[in-house]
């Protein structure tokens, strides 16, 4: 509702496609989860935490900014103002993530081996990819029976239903009472965090608007040099870190203290293959990710229907990718996990591919769907495998706080070329567009025999 919706919903109000490019960078704060991901560890929201525990308190405070964020972003739908626009959809990519690391650390916790979290990897996915789904498809399908408003009313009311079911569940103590005031309770701190929340998010983007307006940024900045520069930061100041990191003894701070521990944990068992291992998952979904930003604008522009793409984004969407999910799932118990990453990304490689099919091929219902099911076939496949690779990397000791690291640093790379995605779509086009960022995907392939041979070593 932040990304693929919101740039359909763009486009289809004539905003310019490199401005869209840009929209897509708000799907770098996930990215970022790791930085409160210790913050959703250690603390409990008072009054859902005392009655439903640590984890279930988090995820209802998210429902509840996910709900209100969706309505805020309906009563804003005519897109007359951007800046509010990007707030309110900035807010929502919020609150989702928020309770993505609720929900990871609590999975990884359940199934810590390679054999138990191939299914339940499988599940999980079932359940976000069918949501993904009937958000995105609902969202369209209202939209053309109705608007855009009553699109994400629509969708802000399913996304809210289970927060009765998290409420009406037992305690997670047995015999603990007090259902009523505890869920009165979280609600009004909750709310109290959503405020400060929207201030906080307003206050900040309007510095950084401020600041890119001020550098002479717009829709004919050519920001793909840029954005090169800054995603290969990362890379440069890790480097410069893991010596010393490497070094530490047992009993160094940095290695003791709560909201740093699980970072450096990670890098001290790793060493310089860590390096390798962030690289080839900064590789790996970049073909997906690129496709979601600029797949809807192709499809506009192509002049599919609303009715088409809800159709193509529903029924064809749901179940190609819930089959890649399952072949994904049960392959990776079958087959060494380097072989099943090699599929993947083979697959990931040809789901961007066959856009470019699409791009020179006379629009049809035919053509549409068949693309979105290769697409999204091969999503789900490496997205389950990826999954579960990422999962076997994490020390059971930090598993929310480091898988939160990981999923969020495989995404940065790619995110930050999304906004890019417009200024790129109009120097080489749709089909080269698609061409590059099926072949960036692939390219991870040739650091499968590095990320294989990496091994953590055992902590003192």
């Amino acid at each position: 509702m932040f990304n693929a919706v919101l740039t359909l919903r763009l486009s289809r109000h004539g905003v310019d496609i490199v401005i869209i490019g840009f929209f897509a960078w708000i799907a770098l704060l996930p990215t970022f989860k790791f930085a409160w991901a210790p913050l959703v560890e250690r603390f409990s929201i008072p009054g859902f935490g005392r009655f439903w525990g640590r984890r279930r308190s988090w995820i209802m405070l998210s429902q509840l900014g996910i709900f209100l964020s969706m309505v805020a972003m309906a009563a804003t739908s005519n897109d007359e103002s951007l800046p509010l626009t990007a707030l309110f959809a900035i807010l929502l990519a919020f609150w989702t993530t928020t309770l993505e690391v609720a929900a990871d650390g609590w999975r990884i916790e359940l199934a810590p081996t390679q054999a138990e979290q191939g299914p339940l990897v499988a599940a999980n996915l079932w359940g976000y990819r069918s949501a993904m789904v009937a958000a995105g498809s609902g969202a369209v399908l209202v939209a053309a029976w109705a608007d855009w408003t009553w699109a994400y009313l629509v969708i802000a009311v399913a996304a809210f239903a289970p927060f009765p079911v998290l409420a009406a569940m037992r305690p997670e103590a047995e015999g603990a009472k007090g259902r009523w005031s505890a869920l009165l309770l979280g609600v009004m701190v909750s709310l109290a965090i959503l405020f400060v929340t929207a201030i906080a998010t307003t206050a900040v983007g309007w510095v950084l608007l401020s600041a890119v307006q001020g550098a002479g940024v717009s829709a004919k900045t050519n920001v793909t040099p840029f954005v090169l520069a800054v995603a290969l930061l990362p890379f440069i100041l890790l480097a410069a870190a893991l010596p010393r990191i490497r070094r530490l003894p047992p009993d160094a701070p940095q290695r003791m203290h709560a909201f740093v521990a699980p970072y450096v944990e990670i890098f001290w068992r790793y060493g310089y293959a860590v390096l390798a291992v962030l690289a080839f998952v900064s590789l790996y979904r970049m073909g997906d990710v690129l496709a979601l930003t600029l797949s809807h604008p192709l499809w506009n522009d192509m002049g599919y229907s609303l009715e088409q793409i809800g159709v193509a984004d529903g029924v064809v969407a749901l179940s190609s990718s819930m089959f890649g999910v399952a072949l994904g799932g049960w392959l990776t118990m079958r087959l060494p996990l380097p072989w099943t990453l090699m599929l993947g990304a083979v697959a990931a490689a040809l789901g961007n591919w066959i856009y470019v099919w699409l791009a020179h091929t006379e629009p049809s219902s035919f053509v549409l769907y068949t693309s979105v099911a290769v697409d999204q076939f091969g999503n789900g496949f490496a997205g389950a495998v990826f999954v579960v690779y990422l999962s076997m990397l994490v020390s059971p000791r930090f598993a929310g706080a480091q898988y939160a690291f990981l999923s969020g640093f495989a995404f940065l790379l790619p995110r930050l070329l999304a906004g890019a995605s417009g200024s790129m779509q109009t120097q080489i086009g749709y089909d080269g567009f698609f061409l590059l960022s099926g072949a960036l995907s692939f390219a991870a392939i040739f650091l499968l025999p590095l990320v294989a041979r990496a091994k953590g070593r055992v902590a003192e």
